[in-house]
């Protein structure tokens, strides 16, 4: 979801930086959604799950997921905790590398407001540890979305022989704090850090972009010497995800580039190595919620960011 720490945008609000021009990364690619998009069809497990609609201009409680399709939770979470896989991995062009995945949000976060509501230290501020994210008008949550799409992911960057560690795999009540998700990725040294999202914005807000961190020295944060290599990474993301799935960068954030920059996130603020955020489209716009709840759609973004993940960590 856009907001993440902040409330998302409207339909009348504009993007909060324009970033340079990404032209270069998404050249040569399929630049819109029709003729080249998933199949749109509707995930099973997407069904309406909500008593009432979530409002466009503040997150709502995450719907809980059907009995056959929840995710494992405990009633306590590691300070540190990172699921990584247990499987032998193979050898491939990533062998030696670590890529930390964090899924936005978490379906237990809406049952743990206090918690998530606490105040974290950001390094320029402080704010809410965690939100519950958006939903699809339909139901679909953000957290059930961005779980089932670093789960793909994994599995593809697994296959090249690369170390995944998940923030949180639905293993833990609610969480991580925005904090712990930055220190994960610090703890693992990982080559790249890339946290799933989808937003929720206005009807007609289509498209994805991927969100970069700012020069920020201030506090606990320093992200002078990860500025660039994120940029390089989010490129490689953007361009292979237009490739890849055939979505359109977003028309309400970014100029069309597909990048977004922003100083206000601890997830970026905080972290010490490479980290992007990558919002997959806009799950209150009906087109895009297609998308999003379809399965061979989220296989394909997916595809996409393991695609830009791969391209970075091989160049």
């Amino acid at each position: 979801m856009r907001h993440h720490e902040l409330p998302p945008p409207t339909a009348s609000t504009g993007p909060r930086r324009r970033p340079v021009l990404a032209a270069a990364a998404l050249a040569g690619v399929c630049l819109t959604a029709a003729g080249c998009a998933g199949d749109g069809g509707q995930d099973p497990g997407a069904g309406p799950e909500a008593a009432s609609r979530p409002s466009s201009s503040s997150p709502s409680p995450s719907p809980s997921p059907t009995p056959s399709t929840r995710e494992p939770s405990s009633p306590a979470a590691s300070p540190s905790a990172g699921a990584t896989s247990a499987k032998p991995l193979p050898r491939g062009p990533l062998t030696g590398r670590t890529v930390v995945i964090d899924p936005g949000h978490n379906p237990g976060n809406r049952d743990h407001t206090r918690e998530i509501n606490s105040q974290v230290d950001i390094g320029t501020g402080r704010k809410e540890c965690d939100t519950t994210g958006t939903a699809t008008d339909a139901g679909y949550a953000e957290a059930r979305f961005t779980l089932d799409v670093s789960r793909r992911l994994r599995t593809l960057l697994e296959e090249q022989g690369a170390k995944v560690v998940l923030t949180q795999d639905g293993d833990r009540a609610f969480g991580p704090c925005v904090d712990e998700r930055a220190r994960i990725g610090n703890r693992e040294r990982a080559d790249a850090v890339v946290s799933v999202h989808a937003d929720g914005s206005a009807t007609g807000n289509r498209g994805f972009h991927v969100i970069l961190p700012a020069a920020v020295n201030g506090g606990g944060a320093d992200t002078a010497k990860i500025v660039a290599p994120s940029r390089e990474l989010g490129v490689r993301i953007a361009g292979n995800f237009v490739r890849v799935t055939g979505s359109a960068p977003s028309n309400y954030i970014g100029g069309n580039t597909g990048l977004d920059t922003r100083d206000d996130l601890g997830g970026l603020n905080l972290s010490k190595v490479p980290k992007v955020f990558i919002e997959c489209g806009n799950m209150r716009d009906p087109e895009d919620a297609a998308l999003l709840t379809s399965a061979g759609w989220r296989q394909k973004a997916a595809l996409g960011i393991a695609e830009g993940i791969g391209s970075y960590l091989k160049r």
